[in-house]
């Protein structure tokens, strides 16, 4: 991923021992120590988040769901108000 626009800059101290070992990284993987840790950081938070956003249910979790939306319930009153509002906010 080569970086071709500059919009800010990180600044990090680590120990030499890493640096180096990030320096070889990017080089046998042909790329600038720039582009290797852009491209490794954007890859990890991309990770940590996609964990933060999605969960994972259980089995029993899985089958109490499922048992609830199977159930048939009605909208309560106070659940109808709150789609009604939604529809005069938000124009579909």
């Amino acid at each position: 991923m080569p970086v071709t626009e500059h919009a800010s800059r990180l600044s990090i101290r680590l120990p030499a021992n890493v640096k180096e070992r990030i320096e070889q990284a990017a080089m046998v993987s042909g790329m600038s120590v720039t582009d290797f840790t852009i491209s490794n950081l954007t890859e990890s938070a991309d990770e940590v988040l996609e964990q933060h956003h999605f969960r994972k249910l259980s089995g029993r979790d899985r089958d109490i769901f499922l048992a609830m939306l199977d159930a048939g319930n009605k909208p309560n009153k106070k659940l109808v108000a709150a789609l009604k509002a939604r529809k005069e906010l938000i124009a579909e």
